[in-house]
């Protein structure tokens, strides 16, 4: 360590810190497998200034601090770095303001992504941003990662519903971007600069976001193929329709029998691949798009298309297709999600090449994810006990992306590229878009104690 703390009560009441290691265990993972390091200690802040006096010590003594909210992550972004301290937001968890005349919702940075659906809910309106992990992530999460979500196809990601920010420099100043004015062209953007960064920059203390009207109606469809070509072309004949669905997701078979094995409730487990499309808003455009959605789907010689009942049974699809890590993280001891992402027209193509490498390397892996933006999570089954079939899942994974790439797609839709993804960076990016990004880091984090090691390649 290029530094020593001073005494930890400094920063913070000593009840606030833990630094016994059956504490720091629990702090030294995030979601990602086979990533793993102890912290020296972890910190709950309260308020930014607390933040902003740990970061001050922290840049003097060049100690490395890690930001971390739930620690559902899964690229290895909040997994401590060798002697580092963790500053865990989960205390900084109050709904500040809710603006109904302004459509913003005020919130710090350790408030549950679903709180901040329910309290938009509970004045009639909405928070679009929905991923996975809403359940247990945190809003200051979402942001630092630019977190996507089922809903994306149509309303978008985080970034689109941020409208201000709280950030707290490396050298522990305080600053705000942004406002609630829905036109804003002075300056730089650089409340976007800290969407996306991954805790490299700042620490995000205030989120503040935009909220929309809630749609009048909604309908959930689910149809099932006996090939996933069958499945994209649907997709395709949607979207040219044209018709932007709310939602409009895909499991393949191995993934459609997990889930339902997991839930019971009535998916049809010999299909090849399921759709599972919504449409909301006014109630007379619901009923064309759902129309629409239908026929197109049989014409794309679906199995069969089936329509929620009511809203209770599109809740139950709906949880059923969030559920897809969990239930598969039952077969195998170790279950590792990636979200290689390709324009929609090479999805079927980016599916069946994933499907022969796991084979090529002698693999499980099942697929699925975002249709409708062209955003899959091949999900291998492995055992990372095993060195030699981690290797291969290494180096299945590396195919994986340089295909992807190839495809004029992304490493990364929404998951971040943490440690996990780093070196593949490279890859995507050209040598003065690599320069760029090193120079952006290096003029505001001169010391580098910001999660260090993360998301820049070496």
């Amino acid at each position: 360590m290029s530094g020593t703390l001073p005494p930890l009560a400094v920063q913070l009441p000593a009840e606030r810190w833990r630094t016994a290691p059956e504490d720091l265990l629990a702090y030294s993972f995030d979601g990602t497998a086979g990533l793993r390091q102890r912290p020296l200690a972890v910190g709950f802040p309260e308020s930014a200034e607390e933040v902003a006096a740990i970061l001050r010590e922290a840049d003097r003594t060049g100690t490395p601090v890690v930001t971390r909210g739930s620690g559902t992550g899964l690229s290895g972004g909040s997994v401590p770095v060798e002697d580092s301290i963790v500053l865990c937001t989960t205390r900084m968890n109050r709904i500040l303001e809710l603006d109904r005349q302004n459509l913003t919702l005020l919130a710090e940075p350790g408030v549950l992504t679903q709180a901040i659906h329910g309290e938009a809910s509970a004045h009639g309106l909405f928070y679009p941003p929905d991923p996975s992990s809403q359940k247990i992530s945190t809003i200051g999460g979402n942001v630092a990662n630019n977190s996507g979500g089922l809903r994306g196809l149509k309303y978008g990601v985080t970034r689109d519903y941020v409208m201000g920010l709280e950030v707290v420099s490396p050298q522990g100043e305080i600053f705000w971007l942004g406002n609630k004015c829905v036109k804003d062209v002075a300056g730089y953007s650089l409340r976007d600069l800290y969407i996306g960064s991954e805790g490299t920059l700042g620490v995000i203390t205030k989120v503040l976001l935009k909220l929309v009207p809630a749609p009048a109606a909604k309908r959930t469809l689910l149809a099932t193929y006996d090939s996933m070509e069958a499945a994209a072309a649907t997709v395709s004949a949607i979207i040219a329709e044209p018709v932007i669905p709310c939602t409009l997701e895909f499991l393949d078979r191995k993934t459609l029998q997990c889930v339902e094995e997991y839930t019971g409730i009535g998916l049809p487990t010999a299909a090849e691949a399921l759709l599972f499309m919504e449409t909301d808003g006014h109630p007379a455009a619901v009923a064309e798009e759902a129309e629409a959605m239908e026929r197109i789907a049989r014409g794309e010689g679906a199995l069969e298309v089936r329509s929620a009942s009511d809203g209770t049974e599109a809740a139950r699809l709906g949880e059923a297709r969030r559920s897809a890590f969990a239930a598969l993280a039952r077969l195998r001891p170790t279950t590792i999600l990636e979200d290689a992402t390709v324009p929609r027209s090479e999805l079927a193509r980016m599916i069946a090449f994933v499907a022969k490498t796991a084979e090529k390397h002698g693999l499980e892996v099942a697929t699925f994810g975002h249709f409708g933006d062209g955003n899959l999570h091949p999900t291998f089954l492995t055992d990372e006990r095993d060195p030699g079939e981690m290797e291969r899942v290494h180096t299945a994974f590396a195919e994986i992306f340089e295909y992807a790439l190839a495809l004029g797609g992304t490493i990364t839709g929404e998951h971040g590229v943490g440690i996990s993804k780093r070196e593949f960076l490279a890859t995507q990016y050209d040598e003065g878009s690599l320069a760029l990004l090193r120079q952006l880091k290096a003029t505001l984090d001169p010391r580098g104690i910001l999660n260090p090691g993360k998301l820049l390649p070496a």
